[in-house]
């Protein structure tokens, strides 16, 4: 089943963490469907995920394998990310 979630973070330069795009999808593929990009309308190197999880353990496995520290360093990526789950109201 497929469920969305959103992530959260800032980046060091946006013009550089955009051309790692690509570089995103290959990484979580194994574990989404779809991901949509935003950018906070205030801050340019704060930006938003939308992503369609289909294995969620396999997410975040992936998120959190320290091998992932250069590609994170290379795009710029800036501690915490911070993920949201949908909630039922």
């Amino acid at each position: 089943m497929t469920q969305t979630i959103v992530t959260r973070h800032k980046v060091g330069n946006i013009d550089t963490w955009l051309k790692g795009h690509q570089d995103r999808l290959d990484v979580f593929g194994p574990a989404i469907s779809g991901l949509r990009t935003f950018q906070d309308a205030n801050n340019k190197n704060s930006v938003v995920l939308v992503i369609e999880v289909t294995d969620m353990e396999k997410f975040k496995a992936i998120l959190n394998d320290p091998s992932l520290k250069a590609l994170k360093d290379k795009h710029t990526v800036l501690e915490p990310i911070t993920v949201s789950m949908p909630i039922e109201v």
